[in-house]
């Protein structure tokens, strides 16, 4: 057997996305010739929702290591709340320890706090163990820089991540071993900022769905956040909805105004629920999706909740919806972690999203009917088409390569194929 030391700062209870490959791919490793202990941080140090079934739900077999990260109550007074800066430290003299006195062959970065994949480099020139890092999303990106984009959240702080991630990536990938993406654009950036990156193994590998986590949120126990009236059709978006979102909710409102104007009767038997729409502490949360649907004058049967809630009470609220809403991003190697949950959920998915591009095409190649575009052109009539039969449209179906099992066996044998190189 293969040991492998996979990094997951956010890790169950914490109901993070970054945390379900690995959360996914943990029952998997046995028959594939791997077994594993996991490096994480204390759930009571991590500011963020907890789901007691995701933990409930993990393989007995596999060690679980929780450092302590500073607390938030003293990093707060120096307006630092970021994990990666809070558990570094306790991250990195843990995994030293594990590296030090027992035998792993590969290190496996799997998060979304990127500066903590720097420790990578130090562990391999220290204890010659190489190591792999999941992009699940870009560490580096223009996005905020680029003509018309809104002002970049987080002020000072912003600007200090992003000195730091230009600093820190490409030593990072440098001395990396693999990298696994959830987007070929991700990779391509990467490509054009390095080109000796294209003699790094590579490969993408999307999320995927495991069905045993909808036999557990259809539970009596896990509750809904969803709270249906009779006779109203429900539509449901869950999941964060910033600035990048912003063209396709107006893409989608525009198309319901319209809808609406050729059927006002319906208006009251319309309603949009959008849940967990922000990812900042509560405290900081404001609404990013109901000022524009006041702006479209549709603010009377659009509902924003921006707290996050838990993975499976996200699950139940799909199911017990009438149709569901999936958004595209005008940043072009998004590709969200949520396509094959929504396909497993058995429910008719609108997509509003940009056209031409890898999402388009993946999208296409999953089954998904009603794909909404808003570039190169306008799409308002597919908006209208899904909202004529939203109850029985066609709704996509979880293809067997779309499973969290077949997702995790590509990933392990790309692990084999990195060490056997």
């Amino acid at each position: 057997m293969r040991r492998l030391l996979i990094v997951s700062p956010h890790f169950p209870p914490i109901n993070a996305p970054d945390m379900q490959r690995v959360r996914q791919c943990l029952p998997y490793l046995a028959a594939s010739g791997w077994e594993a202990e996991v490096l994480a941080v204390r759930p009571v140090d991590v500011a963020m929702p907890q789901d007691p079934w995701l933990a409930a739900m993990l393989p007995i077999s596999v060690p679980i290591h929780q450092v302590a990260a500073i607390p938030l109550s003293i990093t707060r007074h120096f307006g630092i709340g970021a994990l990666s800066w809070r558990a570094q430290g306790a991250l990195g003299r843990k995994g030293s320890e594990l590296l030090r006195n027992g035998h792993f062959d590969l290190v496996f970065f799997s998060t979304t706090q990127f500066p903590c994949m720097k420790l990578g480099a130090k562990w391999r020139k220290t204890y010659g163990v190489p190591y792999i890092v999941d992009w699940q999303d870009p560490w580096v990106t223009d996005y905020y820089s680029r003509p018309g984009s809104a002002a970049p959240p987080g002020g000072w702080k912003y600007r200090v991540a992003a000195w730091r991630a230009n600093r820190l990536e490409g030593p990072v990938l440098r001395s990396a071993s693999g990298l696994v993406s959830t987007s070929s654009e991700y990779i391509s950036d990467l490509l054009k900022r390095y080109p000796w990156f294209q003699f790094t193994p590579k490969t993408v590998i999307p999320f995927g769905a495991e069905p045993a986590d909808y036999s557990i949120a259809l539970k009596p126990e896990v509750q809904s956040a969803l709270t249906r009236r009779p006779g109203v059709k429900h539509l449901v978006y869950i999941g964060a909805a910033g600035p990048i979102m912003r063209p396709a909710l107006e893409h989608l409102f525009e198309g319901i105004k319209r809808w609406l104007g050729a059927h006002p009767a319906k208006r009251s038997l319309l309603r949009l629920h959008f849940i967990g729409t922000s990812y900042a502490p509560m405290e900081r949360q404001v609404p990013s999706v109901l000022p524009l649907a006041t702006a479209a004058g549709l603010g009377d049967i659009v509902e924003e909740s921006t707290g996050r809630v838990g993975h499976f009470t996200a699950l139940k609220t799909l199911k017990e919806a009438d149709g569901l809403l999936l958004l595209g991003s005008d940043e072009a190697g998004y590709s969200p972690s949520k396509i094959a949950t929504l396909a497993h959920s058995g429910r008719p998915v609108l997509c509003v999203i940009p056209g031409n591009g890898q999402l388009e095409t993946r999208l296409s190649e999953a089954g998904f009917p009603y794909l909404a575009c808003y570039q190169p052109y306008p799409e308002y009539h597919k908006i209208e088409e899904f909202l004529n039969g939203s109850v029985t449209s066609i709704a996509a179906t979880l293809d067997n390569n779309m499973t969290a099992e077949a997702q995790s066996r590509k990933l392990l044998q790309f692990f084999d194929e990195v060490l056997d190189r």
